[in-house]
């Protein structure tokens, strides 16, 4: 079958990983290529095990499609197109479904596929870009975007969102036109398959909610919570991995605290108008607690002590809390691939959180 235009060019421009797949309403996505890999491919000193990203139902894909292009809607359905003002106040379940709306092997981007990427990037030594900064990236302020988003705040304009895609190779995750754009900045994103309970970290194991079957609702059973043996239990089993606040809860109004991974819940919060907030290169465990691999592969935790950029991380341990990643247009600093907000209920919406799809051929 002839190639369209637009295959054509994708194939030119982004090479054999770039790839036009059309979902059941024959509307295209730009999708970029990850073969399966090991976590010791992406982890100095890690397991020969496979990433989780590559492990759906118990089954190993050879790989796994992600949107080029942060996410927009047309007529209810997730497309990777360039050029575009991302769509944004969207909440969580809204989200899967305009992914999983596509068809067969359509789902919302997975935490675990995102945390495949990020690792990739720093162990290929290229922390990518973005516009985390009003339009532009903050430590190299003449690499910017289009922008298409400006708002008014005080008396002074602002820019705010930019089209997608339309930065420098900077802010592709390899640096090449190969990659993927806007991993850090623009809008986060939300991820399937993590979020937090009372603080409890909880997963679809491993990538399981790359599967629209696998269902992710707030009661579903599929949850499971990490033992420090790297185990998978039943949420709210005793000894089950917890982010838990460092000293003493945040208290009314105040606006951060340091928090630390844990077994027990010592500080759970008990308002929201505090939060933890710390570095993702600093996060450290308790006195006594084992970080497991798995929590390392899927980046909740370091790796190790070495560089990770300067990503802050957010939670709170109060209810249920899913996880967006990677920075908004304002985030300056504290945004990149390792940033994640854990901070809000799934029926959270608001102009800085987006989303993105992801693909996996169900017959592997």
């Amino acid at each position: 079958m002839a190639m369209t235009d637009l295959e054509v060019a994708v194939q030119l421009l982004g090479g054999p990983t770039n790839k036009v797949i059309y979902d059941d309403a024959g509307l295209p996505s730009i999708m970029v290529r990850f073969d399966k890999g090991n976590i010791g491919d992406v982890i100095t000193g890690g397991s020969e095990l496979t990433h989780p990203a590559f492990n759906v139902n118990g089954v190993e894909i050879p790989h796994f499609w992600y949107s080029k292009y942060q996410n927009v809607i047309i007529n209810g359905r997730a497309y990777s197109l360039p050029m575009q003002d991302p769509k944004h106040t969207i909440n969580f379940d809204n989200a899967v479904k305009a992914c999983t709306d596509k068809g067969a092997g359509w789902h919302l981007g997975t935490n675990a596929e995102w945390a495949w990427i990020a690792l990739q990037c720093r162990n290929n030594g290229f922390m990518p870009r973005g516009n985390n900064s009003y339009g532009k990236d903050y430590a190299r302020t003449d690499e910017k975007g289009i922008v298409v988003h400006t708002y008014e705040s005080n008396g002074t304009m602002y820019n705010g969102r930019v089209a997608t895609g339309s930065g420098p190779k900077s802010w592709a995750h390899n640096n090449d036109a190969s990659g993927i754009w806007d991993l850090n900045g623009n809008v986060y994103e939300w991820v399937g398959g993590y979020r937090l309970v009372d603080g409890e970290i909880q997963i679809l194991p491993y990538n399981n909610a790359a599967d629209a079957a696998n269902s992710q609702a707030a009661g579903s059973t599929l949850w499971k919570a990490i033992m420090p043996d790297g185990s998978l239990v039943t949420p709210g089993t005793s000894g089950t991995l917890k982010f838990d606040y460092v000293s003493g809860t945040p208290a009314s109004g105040t606006s951060s605290y340091g928090f630390q991974l844990n077994t027990t819940l010592a500080n759970p919060l008990n308002n929201d108008s505090g939060y933890g907030t710390k570095g993702f290169a600093s996060m450290a465990c308790s006195s006594g607690v084992t970080c497991p691999e798995i929590l390392k592969a899927l980046a909740i935790m370091p790796a190790d002590s070495g560089d990770h950029g300067s990503d802050n991380i957010y939670m709170r341990n109060r209810g249920e809390r899913l996880v967006y990643r990677g920075g908004y247009c304002h985030n300056t600093s504290l945004a990149g691939v390792f940033n994640f907000n854990a901070l809000y209920p799934r029926s959270y919406a608001i102009n800085f959180i987006g989303f993105r799809s992801a693909f996996c051929e169900t017959d592997n």
